[in-house]
């Protein structure tokens, strides 16, 4: 058994299809969301269609609460405000009731998925390095842990001590933990544009980080095309 763990999608539709064929591809047999399907760029919808049909275990993101709430958006800045007014009119009331009744925290056979953190899932904290993961290892009950958010691929192991591996494969070890961030398939900000996910191979007990190349000048142009600001296709190229 292979798992395919992507999240982050935030509506690029070019993307996510690249990581779906790949994962079929790598021999992935089940899909699992780790959150913020839409926001930013201009295919929610689809996107959305896509990961329901694939009936896959989901969790909630900021961006697909932040998607479904009446609440006012003083308080993100100009190009969020827009990314998100607009989505908010693009979603049906049956999209809405999917992302409302997600949970922020799942088991998945032997391993966890949530979004942002353990500790305060619903508070969307980031974990950026090894002190901050500490946080979500006391609260992981299982060895391995998938999550997002910061859109930047990252492995943590706890064993004696907390470390950060640079490595993209790692073997799961007995009496070692693992909090894994799967990077971002729409929108990676740790300056490589290329699409981010992770396979969990079950039966050698890996996991491995892949990047992947993508139509990105389709999926800048169709942004643009939607309204959206012009720098949300611009930073796509800048894996920012």
């Amino acid at each position: 058994m292979k798992y395919a763990i992507f999240g982050d999608i935030h509506a690029n539709l070019e993307a996510f299809l690249a990581v779906l064929e790949d994962a079929e591809d790598q021999g992935c047999t089940d899909h699992v969301c780790v959150g913020d399907i839409v926001g930013y760029a201009s295919d929610p919808s689809e996107c959305l269609r896509i990961v329901r049909s694939l009936d896959c275990p989901v969790v909630k993101g900021n961006h697909d609460e932040e998607a479904v709430l009446s609440t006012s958006l003083e308080g993100l800045n100009p190009l969020a405000k827009f990314a998100m007014e607009w989505t908010r009119e693009q979603l049906n009331e049956d999209e809405r009731e999917y992302l409302t009744n997600l949970k922020l925290v799942r088991q998945v056979r032997d391993f966890t998925i949530v979004h942002a953190t353990l500790d305060t899932p619903g508070s969307w904290t980031y974990v950026t390095n090894k002190f901050d993961a500490m946080a979500s290892f006391s609260y992981q009950f299982t060895q391995l842990c998938f999550y997002g958010h910061t859109h930047t691929p990252r492995i943590y192991v706890k064993g004696d001590s907390v470390d950060a591996m640079e490595d993209t494969t790692v073997n799961l070890e007995m009496g070692r933990k693992y909090f894994i961030n799967v990077g971002s398939t729409g929108q990676p900000r740790d300056g490589d544009w290329r699409c981010s996910y992770a396979i969990y191979d079950v039966e050698n007990q890996e996991v491995s980080i892949r990047r992947l190349r993508y139509d990105i000048q389709k999926a800048q142009d169709k942004i643009i095309d939607a309204g959206l600001p012009e720098m949300l296709a611009h930073r796509l190229a800048l894996g920012k």
